[in-house]
């Protein structure tokens, strides 16, 4: 069944993309382009969102594909909006491998004779339209649903809430970065709740549950259950995100920490007598892969990795029980089970 549901989002992502390139070319080649840089930004990803929606909707009583579809299609767009976004907060320029937006301009504009600060505007510029027009599109195809207005109306406020808090969670997660502060758990725990955890988890899972018809109580318990295990997601995300293979996440081991990003990890060793040296070089610019591997083998002895673990794991624990005193459909239930444990196991 994920494969049918991730099939169909690809075709629907293939459609619009196709339209929208069609409809740019007749205001020059470089907002084609710009609409194929979006398109390329949205690809390769692992649907979570559109997974989640189609879970809720089929687990009460959702029959309509190509409705829930559309639905789906929405938080897949408003993924790829706020990663557009993230990536030019983060100044970064390559996504999964690959360039993104930012970096397929800066590229394009070098192509077509700029210079260095004229090629840097260009990729700010793209990532800014891109991800303000994919997140167009997806306030549009919940807008359009033809289905009741009171229902449309409760899916909207689903996704306006998804917006206002992830914004929030943004802004913290840039201010709490400072170099020199000393991050508290509380602080981080929150950030990724609200950074991720809300659009990425709670929101797909509340739209597919009011899509089908669903109570509020049981949309509320879902709510509950997709910020815990967005929260542990995110922890396991940042684990790997100092810890994984790089050949198989995808994403270098060093720019967290290159970075200075707050994470459990970080939280966790700011507590530890090793933090004074951890602290020393979090955050460098200039950190190389030998430093990295020394705050890897600090982060490892002050027992950050474990500690980090452990509350992923606490978080499932806790996303569980909001599952199991909830009336849900039984499929439902088990499966979000499951859901919730690969949050925690995955590797990349």
């Amino acid at each position: 069944m994920p494969e049918l549901l991730d099939s169909a989002i690809d075709e629907e992502l293939r459609t619009f993309f196709t339209e929208a390139r069609i409809r740019a070319g007749a205001y020059g080649a470089h907002y084609a382009a710009l609409w194929e840089s979006i398109e390329q930004q949205s690809s390769g990803g692992k649907r979570v969102r559109p997974r989640l929606v189609w879970s809720a909707y089929r687990g009460f009583g959702g029959a309509d594909r190509a409705m829930a579809t559309r639905v789906a299609l929405a938080f897949e767009l408003l993924h790829t909006a706020f990663l557009i976004h993230d990536d030019l907060i983060d100044r970064d320029t390559v996504r999964r491998g690959a360039p993104n937006v930012a970096g397929r301009f800066a590229a394009r504009a070098l192509e077509h004779g700029a210079d260095e600060r004229a090629s840097a505007v260009w990729a700010e510029t793209a990532a800014v339209l891109a991800g303000d027009l994919a997140l167009s599109r997806a306030h549009r195809e919940i807008a359009m649903l033809p289905i009741p207005a009171e229902r449309r109306e409760a899916l909207l406020d689903i996704l306006d809430r998804a917006v206002f808090i992830s914004a929030a969670g943004e802004l913290a997660d840039v201010t709490g970065s400072l170099r020199g502060t000393t991050p508290a758990l509380e602080a981080v725990l929150s950030t990724l709740e609200q950074k991720t955890a809300v659009y990425s988890f709670e929101a797909p899972l509340a739209a597919g549950a009011v899509l089908a018809g669903a109570g509020p109580e049981i949309v509320s318990a879902l709510c509950r259950f997709g910020r815990l295990v967005g929260v542990a997601f995110q922890i396991t995300d940042d684990v790997l995100g100092v810890f994984g293979d790089p050949a198989i996440t995808g994403k270098s081991a060093s720019a967290d920490l290159r970075e200075g990003k707050r994470t459990a990890l970080i939280a966790h060793a700011a507590t530890t007598a090793a933090w004074p040296r951890i602290a020393e070089r979090l955050g460098d610019p200039a950190l190389d892969e030998d430093a990295a591997a020394e705050l890897r083998a600090a982060l490892l002895e002050c027992g950050a990795r474990e500690a980090a673990t452990a509350l992923a794991e606490e978080h499932v624990t806790l996303a569980r029980y909001e599952l199991d005193s909830a009336e849900l459909p039984a499929e439902l239930r088990v499966e979000l089970h499951e859901f919730a444990q690969r949050a925690m196991e995955r590797v990349r």
